[in-house]
């Protein structure tokens, strides 16, 4: 059987159908993305951009009807920060409903944090060690401690990388300034993180991470396979994060390794990692190329 899972952020569309075998493993057979930037505006204003509603739910019906093409036998569709924050939200979830032929599914920061934990621990949690995952949307930053299967912090941080992008950085490149307050904002929310379980692995998901593995990799053409599971230290991140800020956008765009559409957001999110692992005090983070569309699998169609 095939299923498949659409996962609506706040930068970014993602597809995933996968097969299940008989021993109840899923393997993917059709992985796509687009940047849409549904969240647009949205810390500004509270209301979504009619041309980015209209941008993803253009993606939404694309890959719904790849996903039936594919011989996806369910689909499930989840939408996350920006649909839940914009006043509007409903609007879209009704416009993207009908586009996808299901209902889309609106979904709180908690579980959207127990989704991602699910997919790191799927991949990396053998043996039931301890886990930390961050993932970093565009709207949002979710924090996960967990034990095994069960979770032992959750909590969604309203700092995402279009949203600090918008909130601090309209110099181009960034000015020592603004990357001042963009710190200050993020040391200001992150004090609220417990410290992690002692000895716990960091597992970073979503997009920033693993287009900062794929330009520390100099990837001229993407390639999953080396980017999950690679290994990035806190001084590789924020040496990153460091040389990102300093690059006019147009340079950022030309970076192996860093889709163009990313580039105008990649410093807020390199930033985002590098003062989440220093809050924390991990040295390394190990890059997931999965998330909350892996994790939705797993919780609505088992295995």
């Amino acid at each position: 059987m095939r299923y498949a899972t659409i996962d609506v952020g706040t930068n970014t569309v993602l597809l995933l159908v996968a097969e299940r075998r008989p021993d109840g493993s899923f393997v993917a057979v059709d992985e796509r993305m687009e940047i849409t930037r549904l969240g647009r505006g949205v810390d500004r204003t509270g209301q979504l951009d009619p041309a980015a509603i209209a941008d993803t739910v253009a993606a939404v019906r694309r890959f719904a009807a790849a996903a039936r093409d594919a011989g996806a036998a369910q689909l499930v569709v989840t939408a996350t920060s920006a649909a839940r924050d914009a006043r509007d939200g409903s609007r879209f979830l009704a416009a993207a409903g009908e586009a996808a032929g299901v209902p889309v599914e609106g979904i709180s920061g908690d579980l959207e944090a127990e989704l991602a934990y699910e997919s790191a621990r799927r991949d990396f949690g053998a043996g039931g060690g301890d886990l930390a995952v961050v993932d970093i949307g565009g709207g949002s930053t979710e924090l996960i401690y967990g034990s095994g299967r069960q979770i032992l912090f959750r909590r969604s941080f309203d700092v995402g990388a279009v949203r600090l992008t918008e909130r601090w950085l309209h110099d181009d490149p960034p000015s020592a300034g603004e990357l001042r307050a963009l710190r200050g904002d993020l040391a200001s929310v992150l004090a609220a993180a417990p410290p992690p379980p002692p000895g716990a692995k960091l597992v970073g998901i979503a997009g920033t991470v693993t287009t900062l593995v794929a330009i520390h990799l100099g990837l001229d053409t993407w390639d999953g396979g080396r980017v999950h599971g690679m290994e990035l230290t806190a001084a590789e991140v924020r040496g990153l994060a460091r040389k990102l800020g300093a690059m006019p956008l147009a340079e950022r765009r030309k970076l192996p390794g860093l889709p163009e559409k990313r580039a105008d957001v990649i410093v807020a999110g390199a930033e985002i990692l590098a003062a989440v692992m220093e809050k924390l005090g991990f040295s390394a983070v190990t890059a997931s190329d999965r998330g909350v569309r892996w994790g939705m699998l797993y919780e609505r169609f088992g295995g």
